[in-house]
């Protein structure tokens, strides 16, 4: 029987920006409760980013997380996954500060630096509320620093927390960055490795680029690993049917793509988890819960996080 399959919701990230759809929550209060609405849907993990709630701009300070924090565990046993990305602008101190603050049970990591190109967007959008919208999707010459040493320093920073990691690779580049920290002693699995296919920078979303991913991480990591997938935009759903036919795992959520169906914008990042939810089962697996994703990624559990 195949094990049931992991699903992320990411809930509101650092790429989209509000004026691209009204559904993208900004405030404290809408991202706790997208969150808790995925995980009702069936998220058993959901990986958060924090937002000016004036502006929508990425926030990355540790007080912009505590409410929704809060408010999420207050009302659901979710995995909490905490973003040590942020944002392509932000220095390596300011993205580990939240996970360093909370010790969440998951922080997401990313194995390498690369460009980021997200001007594609401005041929898609073109009216925007925030005067910083326009200019930060239109920047060419934006390079999201992952150095060897920005990754030993978010690695160290928490290795004493017990918070575990969603190592972010974008190519196949970073399984090997992964495999050199993995075999100097600085991670030890199961290595939970979300392989992250369409974003403009990074290796492409063809059904050959997602089986070449994974057959990378089979050589590398053998059975010590545990696979997911993301497809950015426009080919979410079919990267996740991909993944979960193979026996891997998913991720879902408007901080990867605003939309639901070919020309049909998401109403949440619920309704796509539910999609997805719907693609697995009728595979004929099943979700995973909160707590069987925990015996999965060897997570510590609610009772000793830092909020």
């Amino acid at each position: 029987m195949s094990k049931p399959a992991i699903i992320t919701a990411a809930i509101t990230g650092a790429i989209h920006t509000p004026s691209m759809s009204d559904a993208i929550p900004v405030t404290p209060q809408e991202i706790a409760d997208a969150a808790i609405e995925a995980a009702i849907a069936g998220a058993a993990i959901v990986h958060l980013h924090a937002r000016d709630p004036v502006t929508g701009a990425p926030d990355q300070t540790a007080r912009a997380f505590a409410p929704i924090l809060q408010s999420i565990r207050a009302q659901s046993d979710c995995v909490i996954n905490i973003t040590t990305g942020g944002a392509p602008t932000m220095s390596v101190a300011e993205r580990v500060q939240p996970a360093q603050t909370w010790s969440p049970e998951l922080a997401s990591l990313n194995m390498g630096s690369m460009n980021f190109g997200l001007f594609g967007m401005l041929e898609r959008f073109k009216d925007f509320r925030h005067d910083w919208e326009p200019a930060y999707l239109g920047n060419h010459d934006i390079l999201f620093r992952n150095t060897f040493a920005d990754i030993e320093y978010i690695l160290t920073t928490l290795a004493g927390s017990g918070t575990r990691f969603e190592f972010e690779c974008y190519d196949t580049a970073h399984l090997y960055n992964l495999a050199y920290f993995r075999d100097s002693g600085l991670i030890k699995g199961p290595l939970f490795i979300q392989t992250v296919f369409g974003l403009l920078g990074g290796i492409g979303a063809h059904a050959e680029d997602v089986t070449h991913m994974r057959r990378t991480a089979d050589r590398l990591f053998g059975d010590d690993y545990v696979w997911s997938v993301l497809g950015a935009g426009r080919h979410q759903m079919g990267i996740v049917a991909q993944s979960a036919a193979q026996g891997g795992n998913v991720r879902v959520g408007l901080e990867d793509s605003l939309w639901l169906g070919p020309g049909e914008l998401a109403a949440s990042s619920a309704q796509q988890v539910t999609r997805a939810s719907e693609i697995i089962q009728g595979l004929g697996r099943n979700v995973a819960t909160p707590d069987q994703a925990r015996a999965m990624l060897e997570l510590k559990g609610t009772e000793a996080v830092g909020f």
